[in-house]
This record gives structure tokens, C-alpha cells and sequence, in this order.
């Protein structure tokens, strides 16, 4: 199967599964073996306190985005260690992408980039993140 059918194939599914990412109302913009590109509106339930996009919206988000593209190659991967930077906020009603990368990839082991913005102009978080590659297939 061709490398990019299988990661559309491969997040189309895990997109079907995950009632988070569905609940969040986080949308799936692109997919491509190694990448993705999230994005999610605020909204007021996601506010904290301060009337700020609570941190844990900003994580669950660039999470969402390592997990896609962590599993865009057809083999299941978990998070095992991730760390987040905020950098900024970001508000009700703004509309956050989130984009991941792969910069590594072996056998049992992937390590991701993730960048949180408000649109595309102004970042607002940075996420790594480390992935455990399972011996079983996502489809």
C-alpha cells in the first residue's frame, strides 16, 4: 500500500475511535507518513479561571497531533514521554492548529515535534514528545 494511503487509512480509523478528540471537536487538516496537522476551536467549557484556554486543552491537542502522526505508518504507538512549553494563550473562540513532526524513528521508539499556534502566525506552545512503537498493526 502506498506510504500516504496508509497514513490517511491509519488516522481515519484512530479518528473514529477517539471520543476525546471528537468531544474536543478537534478536526483532523492533514495527514502524511510521520506528520499531522490538527485543529481545534475554544470554546468556553475549555477556559480556565483566568478565562484563558486551560493547559491541559493546549496538551490534549498537541497529543492528538503526535498520536496521529505517530501511527500514520501503521504500527501502533503510545506515548511515553512527552514535555510542553507554553509559551502564550490563547482565548475563547481562537482557532489552534497543531502540527506534528517526526524528527525520529527506529524500531521501538519515535520522537515527535509539535507546535501549538493561534492560526498560523503566532506559536503558543511547543510539545515533544517520545513514542513506544507496539508489535501490532493500527488497521
Amino acid at each position: 500500500m502506498d506510504p500516504l494511503d496508509l497514513a490517511n487509512r491509519c488516522v481515519d480509523a484512530l479518528y473514529k475511535r477517539d471520543a476525546a478528540a471528537g468531544s474536543l471537536g478537534i478536526l483532523v487538516l492533514e495527514v502524511s507518513p510521520g506528520r499531522a496537522a490538527v485543529s481545534m476551536q475554544v470554546r468556553p467549557d475549555m477556559c480556565n479561571g483566568h478565562g484563558i484556554c486551560h493547559g491541559g486543552m493546549l496538551f490534549t491537542l498537541a497529543d492528538t497531533a503526535m498520536a496521529y502522526a505517530s501511527n500514520s505508518h501503521g504500527k501502533v504507538a503510545v506515548a511515553s514521554s512527552v514535555n510542553i512549553d507554553f509559551l502564550r494563550s490563547a482565548a475563547q473562540d481562537d482557532v489552534l492548529l497543531a502540527e506534528a513532526v517526526e524528527v525520529y524513528r527506529g524500531r521501538r521508539k519515535a520522537s515527535y515535534q509539535v507546535t501549538v499556534s493561534r492560526g498560523e502566525a503566532v506559536q503558543i506552545a511547543h510539545f515533544h514528545g517520545t513514542v513506544a512503537i507496539l508489535d501490532r498493526d493500527v488497521l
